[in-house]
């Protein structure tokens, strides 16, 4: 499939919690910008071969999620590497940390993420403040 082209950048959200995922999509539509949503590893990858993202966002606590090769498929399928932000349980202890090892940046407690991502979503993006 073909490139899509867009001016604006695009975000993808790879999350199976249809609340939260109908959250993020809400917050990004009141802020004007693109956040598509995948439920699975073969639709994000569907997604960033049809458009390169300027951000993936990445639910931790996906279920059987490899992040280390979820990572390094991103950027194998990206001409210029996003930006993956990640986030899950603040307990998750290990899983936030994996994060931060695998080049996530930044990975957040899921209720830091919720607090920060009006403001943070367009930086993340890369657009002009």
């Amino acid at each position: 499939m073909g490139e899509l082209s867009s001016a604006a950048p695009v975000g993808y959200l790879l999350c199976d919690d249809l609340l939260f995922t109908s959250r993020i999509a809400g917050t990004a539509r009141s802020l004007g910008v693109t956040v598509r949503t995948a439920r699975c590893v073969e639709a994000l990858a569907k997604l960033i071969e049809q458009q390169p993202p300027a951000c993936v966002l990445i639910d931790l606590s996906k279920s059987g999620l490899d992040l280390a090769g979820l990572v390094s498929r991103i950027r194998a399928l990206s001409p210029s590497p996003p930006r993956l932000v990640a986030y899950g349980s603040h307990v998750d202890v290990a899983a936030l940390r994996a994060a931060r090892e695998a080049g996530c940046d930044p990975v957040l407690p899921r209720s830091k993420f919720v607090e920060e991502l009006p403001q943070a979503l367009p930086a993340w993006l890369g657009m002009p403040a």
